[in-house]
């Protein structure tokens, strides 16, 4: 009982929307609609076949609202920094996906994300106050307690009347623009990471039936009709649901798939080459039976439909009621290159020789229905690498991550697989397991916000105030089991080197030892490091328009041109920034020397801590193609300026100063 009065307005609407649910839209009526459905002639507005919502527009200026945020390394949370490609970044994904834009445009592989369903339960951080400056947006989307983690603070829960002042809303079923809001935050990241991709790279995103309808439209629109792959249907619940009202059990959700271009495709199933065998010792190599009857009755390919005879025996074979797969020129080529197998039996039908040689690859097609792994497998997962405590609610399951894996990394077992809704880690779990299963070289990039944890849950209790940490630990202990496995698996493949090399030295068994000795060579370089890099403000402190004749705040402005490093900055974040902000990846070898940084061998040069003529000389010598240094360390010494940029100028080195 809820205590007020009748609200004789939504009666009113609940009733016309039992009689016309065509007219509302996200629960609102919908007045163009509602007059074409009583009969009205009416010309709709923008009428074409297009994907709008509220606030679409306004959300493209999100989309294209440049970021001042940079990345900088938290070695101490890292598993072997220095060595390691993957990467695991903590911070508000939209901004990681500005900020990579520069220096991943077009190198990742293969992206796989498990975004907010929309369920009407979920929080998430979506442009809902288009109107405000962007340091607003930047605050808004960036607000941390004092600890520096992500707040909840401000949810806007509708029943409390709240106004979010932070970027977390609680998108509830009962929101005006449920729908909208929740394309409003997912639009812009999925064209950011559409720029992200290879030419030949894919993307998988996990939904269900909430938001499937919306997102198939959005990504056509994004990525081209035409690059639609397909819609996995994932079977994830292994007995039925008899919980919900309307009598259905929903067991599955989705996976919907697309490709950058024309160019990218998935792997496909492995075809069973086991059926092939050399019985014969048949030269041309292994072979299996084909069955050669055709499809087609007498009527509708008569050419056909004939007896066939084999020649050496005379034997004659009647014809199948649905005719042969080939016209009797191309049966009769067959028969000469000894391809037909004839029965000894008249009554037999004749079938075809297949050389395993002869197939143009080893992978067919792969279904569209995933029913081997079920969401159970992702909890048990999870417990068991936290000592069977539940920190996580309905992860995905690692054989479900591992099977999208192999069909986005295609025949090559290596390039970057992004995943900028990171959770529990189950992508950089699942990345390593399957390196570790056909030594591949994949390397990932997760990206998860320092989401605070329940404080009553137990991940709270344990330590974990965050899903990145949360999703940190998991990864590195996943890292841990992973390398004790390795090492019983190299351990099998040395016991059976010692037996080959044993037994007699045959080229076969030869062939064998050697491809042994490779795959323990793959596996000894397994990467099971991480490197972990959060979102901050800039090193550089950003230039803002004065409002009015302020002059002590335009003074303040002006002191930027002198020394624009911010009092935070350290020399090592300042290099990792500059990395980005030169389109450098995140694992650029980075060479200390004295007074200056050599990055990537001569692509790049930064001097950062103090400046000489000696330096400057010892740098022109290293011929890099681009040096940055620190406007303010030539202070007082206009002359050696004057001289850097003579000298770079005529060695043909590109010279920068901030």
């Amino acid at each position: 009982m809820e205590g007020t009065s009748l609200n004789l307005a939504e009666e009113k609407l609940n009733a016309i929307r039992q009689i016309l649910p065509e007219a509302f839209s996200e629960g609102k009526i919908d007045w163009e609609k509602l007059k074409a459905t009583l009969g009205e002639d009416i010309n709709f507005s923008n009428e074409r076949y297009v994907l709008n919502w509220a606030g679409k527009s306004d959300a493209f200026k999100v989309l294209q609202m440049p970021t001042t945020k940079t990345l900088i390394p938290a070695k101490e949370e890292s598993v072997n920094f220095d060595e390691t490609e993957n990467i695991f970044i903590e911070g508000e994904n939209l901004e990681v996906l500005k900020v990579l834009q520069k220096s991943y445009f077009g190198k990742v592989k293969m992206i796989y994300i498990d975004p907010p369903y929309n369920t009407g339960n979920d929080s998430f951080i979506y442009p809902d106050k288009f109107s405000e400056s962007k340091a607003d947006y930047e605050k808004r989307v960036g607000d941390k307690d004092e600890e520096g983690y992500m707040t909840k603070s401000s949810l806007k829960f509708p029943s409390l009347g709240g106004v979010p002042q932070a970027g977390w809303s609680k998108n509830s079923k009962e929101n005006g623009q449920y729908h909208s809001n929740w394309l409003n935050m997912m639009m812009p990241r999925l064209y950011l990471a559409k720029n992200l991709l290879r030419q030949d790279g894919v993307i998988f995103v996990s939904i269900d039936d909430n938001e499937v309808h919306n997102l198939r439209l959005l990504m056509n629109e994004i990525f081209g009709e035409e690059n639609f792959v397909a819609q996995f249907i994932w079977k994830r619940r292994q007995n039925v649901d008899s919980r919900a009202k309307n009598g259905a059990s929903t067991d599955h959700e989705y996976v919907i798939t697309y490709k950058k271009s024309e160019e990218g495709i998935i792997r496909g199933a492995e075809k069973d080459l086991d059926k092939y065998s050399n019985p014969d010792n048949d030269q041309r190599g292994d072979w299996m039976s084909a069955d050669m009857t055709g499809l087609a009755t007498k009527e509708q390919r008569p050419n056909l439909h004939y007896n066939l005879t084999d020649p050496k025996t005379g034997i004659t074979y009647e014809c199948p009621p649905t005719g042969w797969r080939y016209e009797p020129k191309r049966m009769n080529e067959l028969i000469k290159n000894d391809e037909i197998i004839f029965p000894k039996n008249p009554n037999g039908r004749p079938r075809r020789k297949k050389f395993q040689n002869d197939l143009e690859s080893e992978f067919t097609g792969f279904s569209t229905v995933l029913k081997t792994v079920f969401n159970t497998q992702g909890t048990r997962e999870v417990r068991s690498i936290f000592d069977e405590k539940e920190y996580f609610d309905f992860p995905k399951p690692k054989d479900l991550i591992k099977i999208i894996l192999q069909q986005g990394t295609t025949n090559e077992a290596d390039g970057i697989i992004l995943d900028f809704f990171a959770g529990s880690g189950t992508t950089a779990h699942a990345v390593m397991d399957l390196n570790k299963e056909d030594g591949g070289n994949r390397k990932y990039i997760c990206v998860q916000l320092p989401e605070l944890c329940d404080e009553k849950s137990e991940a709270f209790k344990a330590g974990y105030k965050t899903i990145a940490e949360i999703s940190k630990e998991r990864i590195r202990r996943a890292g841990k089991k992973i390398n004790e496995e390795l090492k019983i698996k190299n351990e099998e493949l040395e016991k059976k080197i010692t037996k080959l090399e044993s037994e007699i030295p045959t080229d076969e068994n030869k062939a064998e030892i050697e491809n042994l000795k490779s795959k323990i060579e793959d596996l000894k370089i397994q990467d099971l490091g991480f490197k972990v890099l959060k979102l901050e403000d800039s090193n550089f402190k950003q230039w803002q328009q004065i409002e009015g004749k302020d002059a002590k705040a335009l003074a303040e402005q002006m002191k930027l041109f002198v020394d624009p490093v911010s009092e935070s900055a350290t020399i090592e974040n300042m290099v990792y920034e500059l990395l980005l902000k030169s389109g450098k990846d995140l694992n650029s070898k980075i060479e200390k020397n004295e007074g200056y940084f050599l990055i990537n061998g001569n692509e790049m040069a930064l001097i950062l801590e103090k400046v000489s003529q000696e330096i400057i000389e010892t740098v022109i010598a290293e011929m890099p193609i681009k040096v940055i240094a620190l406007d303010k360390l030539f202070k007082g010494n206009d002359q050696l300026k004057t001289n850097t940029v003579l000298q770079m100028r005529d060695a043909g080195i590109e010279f920068k100063t901030i």
